[in-house]
C-alpha cells in the first residue's frame, strides 16, 4: 500500500505517554522529522488504539511502503473504513451497536418492572392494560401462534384502519385458544396494529388468575352494554356467537357451524352503525378431538361440558398439551350497516337476515379453505 498512511486517534490520554504506538507493523508516534514519521491530525472521532501492535515495546523500523502519499487517509473508525479497529480488546461498531441495543433493552426493562410495582400505569375502565398486553402477553402467545400453530392470515385488510367494527368468528377447540390467535393475528398483522377486544362468556371472569388475565387482555363480558360501548369508542370488538355449543362440539361435527344466537350482535352493529367482519378459523378444530363429553364430571366442576379426547384425561396434564395443527384466519369482506336507519335494530327480519348472512358466509369460506388444505398438520 504505497499510498497510504496510518493515522493515529488521538485524545487527553495519548498526551504524556511514553509507550510508542504501532498498527500493522509500523510505529505512528516516531520523533518528527524521523524517517516513517506521520504527523498526528486532529481528532476526528473513535477511539485510541494504545500498546504495539506486534507484543514487544521495540521500534520496528519503517518499511518503504510507509512514505507519505499526497493525500491522507481516512483515519481508522471512520465511515469509509469498515474493517477499522477500536481500541485493544473493544468492540468494533457492530459489537458497541449490539451493546447500545442490549442496555437499551435492559433499561426498558426495569423501566417497565418500576411501573408495574409502582402502579404508574394505566388501565382502561374495562381492565384492559394495552402495556402489559403489548409487552408480556402478547410475548407469551406470540411462540404458539408463529411456531406452534404456524397460523396463516388472509383478508386482513379487510379490517377498518380505524373506527368501530365487529368480527365475527366461528368457535372450536374445546379450549378458546381460537380467540386468542385471532387477537394475535389482529394485533401482528393489521397495519395499523390494531388490538381486538373478545367478548368472552361469563365463566371466563368467574376463574381465577384466567379472569385477571382476560381483563389485562382486553376481554369484557359479551353483553350487548360493553360491546356498545367499546364500538362507540372506535375499537375493534371480537364476537363468537357460537359460544360453548361451537367449542363443545363433538369431532364428528366439525366445521359445522351451530346456531348464531338470537342475532344480539347484529343488533349492536346496527346500533352503532359499524360494519360486521366476518372471520373463519380453521385447525382449531382438531387440537383436541372431542371424542365424548361426561356430562356428569361436568356438572359436578360446574363446567358446561368435560371433553373426552384421545390424549384427555387419560394421559394426565400431558394430555392438555394442544396437537400441532396448521391454522388459516380469514377476514372476509366486510358486510355494511351505516345504509340502515338506527331504529332498525329493532327489525327482527332484519336482524335474521343479517344474521344469516354473516353465517353464511362464514360457513362457506371455511369450505373453500378446507378444500384447498393439504393436511391437517402441514
Amino acid at each position: 500500500m504505497a499510498d497510504a498512511k496510518v493515522i493515529p486517534f488521538d485524545d487527553d490520554r495519548s498526551r504524556g505517554s511514553g509507550a510508542p504506538r504501532r498498527r500493522n507493523g509500523r510505529r505512528l508516534d516516531a520523533e518528527p522529522g524521523g524517517p516513517g514519521a506521520v504527523q498526528p491530525l486532529p481528532v476526528r472521532g473513535g477511539a485510541r488504539d494504545d500498546g504495539p501492535a506486534d507484543g514487544t515495546g521495540e521500534p520496528v523500523p519503517p518499511s518503504a511502503d510507509s512514505a507519505p502519499g499526497p493525500e491522507p487517509a481516512e483515519p481508522a473508525g471512520s465511515p469509509g473504513q469498515p474493517g477499522a479497529a477500536g481500541s485493544a480488546g473493544s468492540p468494533g461498531p457492530e459489537g458497541a451497536g449490539g451493546e447500545g441495543g442490549l442496555e437499551r433493552r435492559v433499561a426498558g426493562g426495569l423501566a417497565f418492572l418500576r411501573r408495574r410495582l409502582t402502579g404508574e400505569y394505566e388501565v382502561d375502565d374495562f381492565g384492559y392494560d394495552a402495556e402489559l398486553t403489548d409487552q408480556v402477553l402478547m410475548s407469551l402467545l406470540r411462540p404458539l401462534y408463529e411456531k406452534y400453530f404456524r397460523v396463516e392470515v388472509r383478508g386482513v385488510e379487510n379490517i377498518p384502519a380505524e373506527g368501530g367494527a365487529l368480527i365475527v368468528a366461528n368457535h372450536s377447540g374445546t379450549l378458546p385458544l381460537d380467540g386468542l390467535m385471532a387477537q394475535v393475528a389482529v394485533h401482528d398483522h393489521h397495519p395499523a396494529g390494531r388490538h381486538l377486544r373478545l367478548l368472552a362468556a361469563d365463566l371466563v371472569f368467574v376463574l381465577p388468575v384466567v379472569n385477571e388475565l382476560a381483563r389485562k387482555l382486553g376481554h369484557t363480558l359479551a353483553c350487548a352494554e360493553d360491546a356498545e360501548r367499546l364500538l362507540a369508542r372506535g375499537e375493534l370488538v371480537g364476537v363468537m356467537p357460537e359460544g360453548f355449543k361451537g367449542i363443545g362440539k363433538p369431532f364428528g361435527e366439525r366445521y359445522k357451524l351451530q346456531r348464531f344466537g338470537r342475532g344480539g350482535f347484529v343488533s349492536t352493529a346496527l346500533r352503532q352503525r359499524v360494519p360486521i367482519v366476518p372471520c373463519s378459523i380453521v385447525g382449531a378444530e382438531e387440537i383436541y378431538p372431542m371424542l365424548g363429553n361426561s356430562r356428569t364430571l361436568a356438572r359436578v366442576l360446574g363446567l358446561p361440558y368435560f371433553p373426552l379426547t384421545p390424549t384427555f384425561p387419560w394421559l394426565g396434564p400431558l394430555g392438555a398439551v394442544p396437537l400441532p395443527t396448521k391454522w388459516t384466519i380469514q377476514f372476509g369482506e366486510p358486510i355494511r350497516t351505516d345504509g340502515h336507519p338506527p331504529e332498525a335494530a329493532d327489525d327482527p327480519m332484519l336482524m335474521f337476515n343479517l344474521t344469516d348472512q354473516v353465517r353464511e358466509q362464514i360457513q362457506h369460506t371455511l369450505y373453500k379453505l378446507l378444500v384447498q388444505r393439504r393436511s391437517v398438520f402441514f
